[in-house]
């Protein structure tokens, strides 16, 4: 029997478990729910607090997980990424006032509030800067008005926030993070990990492309084609109409549009697209 953790909570949550439904597998009906059984694929879920589920695992009480790539870090537990899910996005950086620290450089010695000490502290490393970390619980935007502070580490989003409080992001990112699926340094893999990944795979796979049909002039097909090669190759099918044929395509979705203008202006009609439900490559 696998045992997963997921996060029980926050913004990795419904992430997880929309992504996990999508792979088949069953999910819990209420939040008040902190185990869900599915005898039917053999896997045990167990819903844990974001921040403590790389340590669930890297002792080996549960053979994968679910959080954040920042939290996995932060935790400093001995874990392995395994696969990026491609959700719960987020970029670390440093920022302070325009004037007092304007470069990754210029951190050293100083005092660096942060939610993320973890992050911090490997990035510090990195870059053989010693400063003084300190951990605050949020809001560390007033952190350097308070005087606690020279510089703050955290997420940084339209950075309206880090604005108003008078304050300027500097240096390259400190880490893009995302959720992502972990378990514990040197372990091999247990069994149904394999179909596991196939699924999640799948589910990535199909939340990226969509399934692109249209018909097109038989002497028009190779300029098709090129607009849309598929993954491995284009489906191409006789239509009763002499002279045309049918194409289905997996064609990526961010250049979904831009692809479908391009085969109407070649003469392509027909155009549909449509989502893919699931997958397997």
């Amino acid at each position: 029997m696998l045992r997963i953790a997921v996060p029980n909570k926050g913004s990795l949550s419904q992430g997880a478990i929309d992504m996990l439904a999508e792979a088949g597998y069953r999910q819990r009906r209420s939040t008040r729910d902190l185990q869900v059984l599915d005898d039917a694929n053999e896997v045990e879920f167990f819903y844990l607090r974001p921040g403590d589920i790389a340590t669930y695992v890297a002792s080996g009480d549960l053979d994968l997980g679910i959080t954040g790539r920042d939290l996995a870090v932060d935790s400093g537990a001995e874990i392995d990424e395994v696969l990026a899910l491609g959700f719960g996005r987020s970029t670390f950086h440093y920022a302070a006032r325009p004037g007092t620290v304007d470069s990754t450089a210029g951190l050293d010695g100083r005092r660096i509030a942060t939610s993320y000490p973890g992050v911090v502290r490997r990035n510090l490393a990195v870059h053989g800067i010693e400063a003084e970390i300190i951990k605050l619980a949020g809001a560390v935007e007033n952190a350097i008005a308070l005087g606690v502070a020279d510089a703050i580490a955290d997420v940084v989003e339209t950075g309206t926030t880090l604005k108003q409080a008078g304050l300027a992001v500097f240096g390259e990112p400190i880490m893009r993070s995302e959720a992502i699926l972990i378990r514990k340094s040197g372990n091999g893999d247990a069994a149904g990990v394999e179909q596991l990944l196939r699924r999640l795979r799948g589910v990535l796979v199909a939340r990226s492309y969509v399934m692109l049909a249209y018909d097109v002039r038989a002497e028009l097909l190779e300029k098709a084609v090129e607009l849309t090669p598929g993954i491995e190759s284009p489906t191409v099918s006789p239509l009763h109409r002499e002279g045309w044929v049918a194409v289905q395509s997996m064609t990526e979705r961010a250049d979904l549009h831009r692809v479908m203008d391009a085969l109407y202006e070649l003469g392509a009609r027909g155009i549909l697209a449509s989502d893919i439900d699931a997958c397997r490559l």
